[in-house]
């Protein structure tokens, strides 16, 4: 252990180790049965198109996912970071990538596959970094605080506490009824994560979760209230590998696709993927004490090397992109410092292989609040902005709200990135302006401009 993870010269034992990777475990495994409501046949929204994946194949694509990915990061960096299928990634594979673009969950996971080759070529030859250097930091703040409002509206959708417009009202979207059983069990689930994070509880949100799902168990099936809960036929664990290898059947209709969308599905991959692992990395990183004098990250491109090679294993499993969670600093917190933490956090993945039978007694208002609640954290960097300055707010403005106002999280950021454009150009800051950022503007217009002539048939 010593050897290979330098133990004592990070100050930590295998002890605190062990404890700081189960520590990360826990706040984060609730993907395990969040993402197929996502990417699975449990999201309404996928349930009737062909070619859905189903549940179990999800869980055991995100347990694979995780656990290589966790293990990646931490034996190429010795970082005690983890990783996951993330969240806002996953709505970006479903709410984009399928239902915006009409692409099948094979064509999908094609794209998260070639974004992972994407990624690794610009890791290796340190593009990725250079693109994200580019990035004005307002708008990377931007972006994380958009994906946050875009993940949290999902979650009062599917709790159904936000429902579409009912009431005759000029608004897109209406209050739910509180005597829908899903809402109320939505709402004190949303309060028991709550009082739990308030209260540094570990693993708050994985146990307000459970907690939730357990009260709507006995609800549904001690006082027969209808709470949307599948019981399983057999508690025998399925090991669902149907969908590995289906993204290399799935580069047919990817390629096939038009021009527009399969550049906007490039772009989508690219940006918000990249964006979500530097924020991360260096959120978790700046808490572990891991940045140097001029707020670097050493071995920046190893991590990112394992985040991009994660991606593209996770598509050949079956699973949307694969990146950095932020729940690593809990094990940070806890007192992990090294690769092992990492380790123990993919054994702990491997292991829960075995839970894909249970995945129907965890109805939506157990999932719903999860994503409410990472949403507001990921609102929490807005507080980085200069709002008083318009030169930074308009931009930022159209990143944050355009990602759940326009349901396209590609939309927000391409809006966002335009309106940096103009406002800069109007102020003649062009020096202030990376050359980098006129390429990924041109790229944006390019793509919306093919879409318009596709639409009036003229290409």
């Amino acid at each position: 252990m010593e050897k290979l993870f330098k133990l004592k010269e990070h100050g930590t034992t295998v002890r605190t180790e062990i404890i700081a990777g189960i520590t990360t475990f826990l706040t984060m495994a609730y993907i395990i049965f969040l993402n197929p409501t996502v990417i699975g046949r449990s999201n309404p929204a996928l349930a009737n198109l062909p070619g859905t994946m189903e549940d179990t194949a999800v869980i055991t694509a995100t347990c694979i996912g995780a656990a290589l990915g966790t293990w990646l990061i931490g034996w190429l960096s010795n970082y005690p970071m983890a990783q996951a299928p993330g969240l806002g990634l996953n709505a970006v594979f479903a709410y984009t990538l399928c239902l915006g673009f009409g692409l099948s969950a094979k064509a999908a996971l094609a794209g998260v596959f070639l974004g992972g080759i994407f990624f690794i070529i610009l890791t290796v030859t340190g593009a990725r970094a250079a693109i994200v250097n580019a990035i004005p930091l307002s708008l990377k703040k931007a972006i994380s605080a958009g994906i946050g409002l875009f993940v949290a509206i999902i979650g009062f959708s599917n709790s159904g506490i936000v429902i579409g417009q009912s009431s005759g009202a000029p608004t897109v979207v209406d209050l739910g009824s509180f005597a829908n059983p899903t809402v109320m069990m939505s709402i004190v689930g949303l309060v028991i994560i709550t009082i739990l994070l308030i209260q540094n509880v570990r693993g708050a949100i994985f146990i307000g979760m459970i907690v939730t799902a357990v009260s709507a168990n006995i609800f549904q099936f001690a006082f027969g209230v209808d709470m949307g809960i599948t019981a399983p036929k057999s508690f025998v664990p399925a090991l669902d590998f149907s969908m590995f290898g289906q993204c290399f059947v799935g580069f047919g209709e990817l390629f096939s696709a038009p021009i527009a969308s399969l550049m906007a599905v490039i772009i989508t991959l690219l940006m918000v993927d990249m964006f979500d692992t530097i924020g991360t990395l260096i959120g978790a990183a700046d808490k572990a004490g891991y940045l140097d004098e001029n707020g670097n990250l050493p071995k920046i491109e190893r991590a990112m090397l394992a985040d991009a090679l994660a991606t593209s294993a996770g598509a050949v499993f079956g699973t949307s992109t694969v990146t950095t969670y932020v729940e690593s600093t809990a094990g940070i917190a806890a007192g992990g410092r090294t690769g092992l933490t990492s380790t123990v956090t993919g054994i702990c993945f491997a292991l829960s292989l075995f839970l894909s039978p249970l995945v129907g007694l965890v109805p939506t208002s157990a999932t719903a609040p999860v994503l409410i609640i990472v949403g507001i954290m990921m609102c929490s960097s807005l507080k980085d902005i200069d709002w008083a300055d318009l030169e930074t707010a308009v931009p930022c403005f159209f990143t944050v709200v355009g990602m759940p106002f326009f349901w396209s999280i590609t939309d927000g950021i391409a809006f966002g990135f335009i309106a940096y454009l103009v406002v800069r150009v109007a102020r003649a800051k062009f020096k202030e302006i990376h050359p980098i950022m006129y390429v990924i503007v041109a790229l944006f217009i390019v793509m919306y401009v093919i879409s318009a002539l596709q639409s009036m048939s003229i290409l």
